[in-house]
């Protein structure tokens, strides 16, 4: 149970006193050592009196109704609508994030909204989305206020969606997930040069988390990864992510490949060219991934869905609209049979590309 400390701020329990008298955060991988009212990387989480609270609990920088595709997830509940949130800061620092006035935010202004998981979980129901999206920043970060929406949320029957770098601890990462229902994971690159240098983080860790989601838990998984021209898009590099993700994973993990545009400390990288984006799905197919997308551009055909055993198109996608369904009401291929790895429900939502600000005040 969470135990406020002020309106804002509750106590937490991943965390270790040192002999120096500072205090390690044990979240996520960065270890955040702490002196007095110092704060962490992330800025929400801060040594105060001998102890590390989170600063941001029930404050957001914004709540809105998505489509699930946006997430992106093409293979959970396609077609409906997710009630999403987000707070501010972020406990990797990368020089490519289109999100980073939230993630970086250093003002706690930014989180003018305030809602509590009660809240949030009534909000949703009242709007009949079928699940709630932890997104916009890491829910790693806001840990506590994660959980407790998705503990409000499933006594609701609301499914609960962790969009997140990955980069977390064993322990916290246990206790997040069984509260999880679904997961997009960013997979920002296949190499720990580009980790250290452009996330300020690790990759093992990610890798970590991506085998214990996939095989420790019920929780549907996809991946992302922004390819950033020069950086991250070689052939080499993208078969050798391709080739762990179904070895280590296995062939039903979707992967999408999005395009990067230049923002915040990387405006002189280009953007990246769609034979870049249609190249690295082909090596995923290739390699043995039944479900290789792309995104951030408009290519209808490598939005969609196509069976693995006959090739026939089952779910049609215009952007974030659905078109085409040829999916039974078992998840399997009209044409053959063959089962459709995901969480489908038995007819497709109908939210669309719609886009829904929420006030919750």
């Amino acid at each position: 149970m969470t135990t406020f400390i002020t309106h804002d701020t509750v106590q937490t329990r991943y965390w270790h006193k040192l002999e120096d008298g500072r205090i390690q955060c044990d979240v996520c991988p960065r270890f955040c050592k702490l002196h007095k009212d110092q704060r962490g990387l992330c800025f929400v989480r801060q040594n105060l009196d001998e102890q590390i609270v989170m600063t941001s609990y029930g404050r957001s920088s914004g709540f809105a109704i998505d489509p699930i595709e946006k997430k992106p997830l093409n293979h959970f509940l396609p077609g409906t609508p997710v009630f999403s949130f987000g707070t501010a800061g972020c406990n990797l620092a990368c020089k490519f994030c289109q999100n980073w006035d939230i993630s970086k935010s250093r003002e706690m202004d930014t989180l003018m909204s305030k809602a509590s998981p009660e809240a949030i979980a009534l909000a949703a129901k009242e709007y009949g989305c079928d699940s709630v999206a932890y997104t916009y920043n890491d829910p790693v970060v806001f840990h506590e206020y994660a959980i407790d929406t998705a503990q409000a949320c499933r006594d609701l029957g609301i499914k609960s969606v962790a969009v997140s770098a990955g980069y977390q601890c064993a322990a916290p990462r246990a206790e997040f997930y069984q509260w999880m229902d679904a997961a997009n994971i960013d997979l920002k690159a296949f190499s720990e040069r580009f980790y250290y240098e452009t996330t300020g983080g690790h990759l093992a860790p990610v890798l970590e988390t991506l085998k214990y989601i996939k095989h420790e838990t019920k929780v549907w998984l996809e991946l992302t990864t922004l390819l950033i021209p020069g950086e991250n898009d070689s052939e080499n590099e993208l078969q050798a992510m391709t080739q762990w993700v179904v070895e280590n994973l296995g062939p039903d993990v979707p992967m999408h490949f999005t395009a990067f545009h230049p923002d915040w400390k990387m405006l002189n990288t280009p953007a990246t060219p769609h034979t870049t984006l249609l190249k690295a799905r082909q090596i995923a197919v290739n390699n043995g991934v039944r479900y290789a997308y792309v995104g951030n551009v408009y290519d209808k055909s490598a939005e969609s869905t196509y069976c693995h055993g006959c090739g026939q198109l089952l779910i049609g996608r215009d952007w974030y609209q659905l078109s085409e369904w040829n999916l039974d009401a078992s998840g399997c291929c009209h044409f053959c049979g063959e089962h459709c790895a995901g969480v489908f429900n038995t007819q497709p939502g109908t939210w669309g590309a719609k886009r829904k600000a929420i006030n919750m005040d």
